[in-house]
C-alpha cells in the first residue's frame, strides 16, 4: 500500500496498544515504524528487474520481522526500564506494527515474499488497489483527531475503531474478488476457453469494479465486472506475444520476472527491443512496470544483461470518469482493447525517443 497508508496504520496500532502510557508520541513512533519495512526501495540490487523482483522480500519477510521485534523490544526495554507496561505488550506492539504492513501489502497485486527465505512464489491475493481511500480514511481520521486531542478519555477507543473498520473493509474486498472470478469462469466457460489461470483485482481506487485477466497458450482475456452488472462480463481476446519468448533463451531476468508475476506477462517486439510487461499491476493498457530484456544487434538478438524499466503512461482523469461511470452502469463498456492497442507502439520514453542502449 502506499506510505500514507502503512504511516495511519502503523500509528493506529501503536496508539491502541500503548496509547495510554506514551500519549500522543505513540502515533509517532507507530507512523515510523510502520513505514520501515519498505526502506529497502533504497537497496539497489543491480537492475531494475531485480529493483521490482526483490522489493518485498526479506523486509516483508514474517520471520525477519519476528526476530527484528525481539531484538528491538530488547534494546527498548534495556534503555526504558520505567516505560509503565510489560515487556509482552512492547513485543507485542512492535510485532503487529511491523506484521500488519506486510500482510496489508499481501492484499494487493504486487508481490510480497512473506516467508521469505523460503523460494515460494510471492503472495498477491489482490484484492485492494495500492491506494484505497475507503480502507485508509478511517485510520487517518483516527490519527487526526488524537493527534489534536490527545489519546485521553473517548478518543483513546478511536484507533481502535478505525482499526475494526479498516479490517471489516478488508474482509469485504475478498468477497468482491469471489465474484469477480466466478463470474470470470462462467464467462470463459460458457465461450469453451481453457485459461491457465484467472487473474482478478480491483480498478483504481475502489472494490465495487473488477478487471480480470485469463491466460492460455497465445492469448489473455481482459474483462471488467461490477458488482451491480446482471450481464456477464464481455471478453477481450489480445495477443500475449508469446513468439518473442524464443529471444529471450537465457535471460534470467525474464525467469525472475517469471517466477514473481505467476507468468501473467505480455510481450512485444519495440522497435528492435523485446519488451515484457507484467499485466497484473496498473490498469489495461497502463501498466507500470514494461522492461527490455533483448535487443536486436547485426540481425541477432541479444539478451541484455542490464534490463531496463521503460517510463509508462498512467491514463488520466478522463479514463477514471469512464471507470467511475462503469461502476453504476454496463454500458457503454470501457475501450480496453483501445487502451491495450498502444502497449506494442513505440511512444515517449522508448529507445526511439532517446532512451539510451541498455549496458551489458
Amino acid at each position: 500500500m502506499d506510505s500514507i497508508t502503512q504511516a495511519v496504520l502503523g500509528a493506529s496500532v501503536q496508539a491502541s496498544l500503548l496509547g495510554r502510557w506514551q500519549g500522543r508520541k505513540a502515533l509517532l513512533y507507530g507512523a515510523l515504524l510502520g513505514t520501515l519495512p519498505d526502506l529497502d526501495v533504497i537497496i539497489d540490487y543491480g537492475d531494475a528487474v531485480a529493483n521490482m523482483t526483490y522489493h518485498r522480500g526479506f523486509s516483508h519477510s514474517l520471520l525477519v520481522l519476528s526476530l527484528f521485534s525481539v531484538l528491538l523490544a530488547w534494546l527498548l526495554r534495556r534503555f526504558f526500564l520505567d516505560a509503565g507496561y510489560s515487556a509482552a505488550r512492547l513485543l507485542l506492539c512492535i510485532w503487529l506494527v511491523l506484521t500488519t504492513h506486510v500482510l496489508l501489502d499481501a492484499f494487493t497485486s504486487y508481490g510480497t515474499q512473506l516467508l521469505w527465505p523460503l523460494p515460494t512464489p510471492p503472495i498477491a491475493w489482490s484484492s485492494i488497489f495500492i491506494i484505497d481511500p475507503l480502507y485508509s480514511l478511517p485510520l487517518l481520521l483516527a490519527v487526526l483527531l488524537t493527534g489534536l486531542f490527545g489519546l485521553n478519555g473517548k478518543c483513546r477507543r478511536l484507533p481502535v475503531i478505525a482499526l475494526a473498520a479498516s479490517s471489516l473493509y478488508l474482509g469485504s474486498t475478498l468477497a468482491g474478488k469471489q465474484m469477480a472470478e466466478k463470474r470470470m469462469h462462467d464467462a470463459l466457460a460458457q465461450q469453451g476457453i481453457e485459461a491457465h489461470r484467472v487473474f482478478s483485482a480491483p480498478t483504481p481506487f475502489n472494490t465495487l469494479l473488477w478487471r480480470m485477466l485469463a491466460v492460455d497458450d497465445e492469448h489473455y482475456y481482459e474483462a471488467v465486472s461490477s458488482w451491480f452488472d446482471n450481464e456477464p462480463p464481455s471478453l477481450v481476446p489480445i495477443a500475449r506475444g508469446t513468439e518473442q519468448i524464443e529471444r529471450l533463451q537465457g535471460s534470467a531476468a525474464h525467469e525472475r520476472l517469471r517466477w514473481f508475476s505467476d507468468d501473467l506477462l505480455r510481450y512485444d517486439d519495440i522497435d528492435g527491443q523485446v519488451v515484457v510487461t507484467d499485466l497484473r499491476l496498473g490498469m489495461t493498457g497502463f501498466h507500470p512496470f514494461r522492461f527490455a530484456l533483448a535487443e536486436q544487434r547485426a540481425g541477432d538478438w541479444v539478451v541484455l544483461e542490464q534490463p531496463q524499466r521503460l517510463p509508462a503512461e498512467r491514463g488520466d482523469l478522463q479514463r477514471l470518469v469512464l471507470i467511475w461511470n462503469r461502476i453504476w452502469q454496463p454500458h457503454p463498456e470501457l475501450p480496453l482493447a483501445q487502451w491495450v492497442a498502444p502497449l506494442a507502439q513505440s511512444g515517449p520514453g522508448k529507445r526511439s525517443a532517446g532512451l539510451p542502449p541498455a549496458r551489458e
